[in-house]
């Protein structure tokens, strides 16, 4: 194989991925993109800003909450949020990946409730309705000190 040929097939290989990276919202339909966004300024605002009430102005009328340690509805939220500043004021979440089908949004995301520890991956999926969150699971798994495998959690 010659220089020109390999440096042609790598043009042909790398122009895709170039393209896919900086379109990758494309494929989704104007209510995904819309709901993305709502999750995402949901989870700085609420959760790392600890604004309840910037965070509570995104939520519906109706909020389901399947975690167990917290209560359905906007006061549910507003006093998670005020646990989260009482006892963990310098909790921050790093968001990893996004996902979203239709009228849900996955988040996955790394989670340091207090600054030098390895923090937890939590799952986040949302449910929204009308471009308000409606509905909300997680899951939460503490981050290791050894690890099997060299994957990392993320």
């Amino acid at each position: 194989m010659n220089l020109r040929t390999l440096v042609l097939g790598m043009t042909l290989i790398a122009s895709p991925l170039s393209s896919w990276a900086q379109t990758a919202d494309n494929h989704y339909t104007e209510q995904e993109r819309v709901n993305k966004q709502v999750v995402l300024d949901f989870y700085e605002k609420g959760i790392n800003q600890k604004d309840a009430d910037a965070a509570i102005a995104l939520i519906g009328d109706e909020y389901i909450q399947h975690n167990p340690k917290a209560a359905d509805g906007k006061e549910g939220f507003r006093n998670f949020v005020a646990y989260l500043k009482k006892v963990h004021p310098n909790a921050h979440s790093e968001i990893k990946s996004v996902f979203v089908d239709d009228d849900h949004v996955i988040l996955h995301v790394h989670a340091v409730r207090d600054p030098g520890t390895r923090g937890n991956a939590i799952t986040d999926i949302f449910r929204l309705k009308d471009g308000k969150i409606v509905e909300h699971w997680d899951t939460t798994q503490a981050i290791p000190e050894e690890s099997a495998n060299d994957n990392g959690m993320f």
